[in-house]
């Protein structure tokens, strides 16, 4: 920072220079109008001098001319204006007594003794005139007043008046040259003082407008482009130990500071939009720039918290989607297995169905044949062998339709489990599993509206095992009958119509059966349906987990410490 003398110093010198140079014009101004006082007073003074030395000269002259001419003419009125002057109007003695009270020099009244002198040696001389007038004697009156002596003494009064009004116009003009050269010199001090006060605020001006107007609107332009964000203005002001250029200094260090808060957060914010979590927020932000500095290090530890639970959470999310996944694919395997089991079934059961159609037809045939009982026998004994084996196929297929049920009945209940369990893990998955949470719920539904079905289908299949067990035993006694045929073909009539009611309760048995089964494959195509979208869904968990792990691990998140 160069030196450079404060502008607040130079204006006060400046300011300084030019108000004592106002006081001194103050001072000059009074000086010079105490000199004008002065020469006023000197010029009157000098004028009241020499008029009151012409008034005392003239007075001298006028007596001397009276008595002249009072001498010459004998006029009584020269002799009263003599008298007059010496007893009223006394000019000379006025004049002398005016010129004392403003002010003479010792030899000035000197002068003035030495012609008063004169002056009363010349007062016999014009006594004796007058009376000489008075007498008559008018030469010798002439002669008294035009007499060697009186002329002499006249002279000498004359030469008196000159030296004196010499002496005295030298005296007063000297002292008003004096005073008008002081007078002229204090003017060329005021106007020397006016040009030092104009040349003083001239600088005054000129610095102001260099040093402080045109740095102030240099600062007030910076400052309006710090305003509007730009800190890269050109900014030419140099720095100094003056105010302004500390101002300046002042200005420099906030673009530098704000540049490097601004660099250090977008380099920072850079930073974490490229995914790198791992920073650390210096500690030399200040003043008022603190709160960003801890709200920066607020946000990076609240993303790499958030960030890392995110990511366990993925991991945790695609292990369960991977366990679900192979899960529901294993439940759609078990249950095309069970719908294709399930279509057997109700093969076997349409074929049992059309087996006791025919038997009931049969049985129709044989009550209408009943009479002739003995050209069937062997026919009907041989229809009741394979009735007997039909009953067994039927018990036989009754047995494994129980089987089947409990298959049912445990995929219902480990379908309700999964549903259960995938429930459990959409709840833990959060926002991410509420898709997967909806398919578990339908899961869940299916499982229960399957568990349903398996009951109704128990209790027909009860039912139908139980009409079996009553077919095998009436098929029993019929081939017991048929044995005893002969005995009696009123008793072989009643066998054959209970025969055929139990076989049109079998068939209707039969049907009620078939439409069990066909609800059961209805119900279990539905869970195939069902388990085939809960894989694909659990294979979407999956893939969509995958992605949030891929998304997650692009960030870089600090170490556990």
């Amino acid at each position: 920072m160069k030196k450079s003398i404060n502008q607040s110093t130079l204006s006060f010198i400046l300011n300084g220079i030019s108000i004592l140079a106002l006081l001194f014009l103050l001072l000059s101004l009074l000086s010079y109008s105490r000199i004008s006082s002065d020469l006023a007073k000197a010029n009157k003074n000098r004028f009241d001098l020499t008029y009151n030395a012409n008034r005392f000269m003239n007075g001298s002259a006028y007596l001397t001319n009276e008595v002249r001419a009072f001498a010459s003419t004998g006029k009584q009125e020269h002799y009263d204006n003599y008298w007059n002057e010496v007893d009223n109007l006394k000019n000379r003695d006025k004049g002398v007594e005016a010129m004392q009270e403003i002010g003479i020099t010792s030899e000035e009244q000197k002068m003035i003794d030495d012609m008063a002198n004169l002056s009363n040696t010349l007062v016999p001389l014009e006594d004796e005139a007058m009376k000489n007038v008075q007498a008559g004697n008018m030469q010798e009156a002439l002669d008294y007043v035009y007499g060697e002596e009186y002329n002499t003494s006249i002279t000498q009064i004359n030469a008196l008046k000159e030296q004196f009004l010499d002496t005295l116009n030298v005296r007063t003009q000297a002292q008003v040259e004096t005073l008008d050269r002081k007078s002229e010199f204090i003017q060329d001090a005021m106007i020397a003082t006016l040009a030092i006060v104009a040349i003083m605020q001239i600088l005054s001006m000129v610095i102001t407008k260099r040093r402080v107007l045109k740095p102030v609107v240099a600062v007030r332009d910076q400052m309006h482009e710090i305003s509007q964000g730009n800190l890269s203005a050109a900014f030419s002001l140099q720095s100094s130990t003056s105010e302004i250029g500390m101002l300046v200094e002042s200005i420099h260090e906030t673009k530098r500071e704000l540049k490097k808060y601004i660099h250090d957060i977008d380099s920072k914010l850079s930073e974490m939009a490229q995914g790198n979590m791992d920073l650390m927020i210096e500690d030399d932000y200040r003043g008022e720039f603190l709160p960003i500095q801890d709200a920066m290090r607020q946000i990076v530890d609240s993303l790499n918290n958030a960030l890392s639970r995110i990511n366990v959470t993925a991991e945790q999310v695609s292990e369960e989607s991977k366990r679900m996944a192979s899960d529901a694919q294993i439940l759609s395997s078990g249950a095309v297995a069970q719908a294709a089991a399930v279509q057997e079934l109700s093969a076997s059961i349409q074929e049992l169905s059309t087996q006791v159609d025919r038997t009931s037809t049969d049985a129709d045939n044989a009550q209408k044949c009943s009479t002739d009982a003995a050209k069937l026998l062997l026919a009907s004994n041989d229809k009741m062998g394979e009735l007997t084996d039909a009953m067994e196929d039927i018990s036989n297929a009754s047995q494994e339709i129980g089987g089947i049920i409990k298959t049912i009945e445990d995929i219902s209940f480990q379908t309700n489990i999964l549903a259960l369990n995938a429930a459990v893990e959409a709840a833990r998955a959060g926002q991410a599993g509420k898709g997967f949470a909806v398919v578990a719920e339908e899961v869940q539904v299916l499982a229960n509206k399957s568990s349903a079905s398996a009951k109704d289908i128990t209790e027909l299949i009860e039912n139908s095992i139980q009409m079996i067990q009553q077919g095998t035993s009436l098929t029993a006694e019929t081939t017991s009958a048929l044995g005893d045929v002969v005995v009696g073909a009123k008793q072989a009539t009643e066998l054959i119509e209970h025969i055929a009611g139990s076989a049109m309760q079998q068939s209707q048995a039969l049907h009620q059966l078939t439409a069990g089964m066909e609800q059961i494959a209805g119900v279990v195509q539905t869970n195939a349906s069902t388990a085939e979208k809960s894989a694909a869904s659990a294979k979407e968990l999956q893939t969509q987990s995958e992605e949030l792990k891929v998304s997650v691990h692009r960030f870089r998140l600090r170490k556990h410490r």
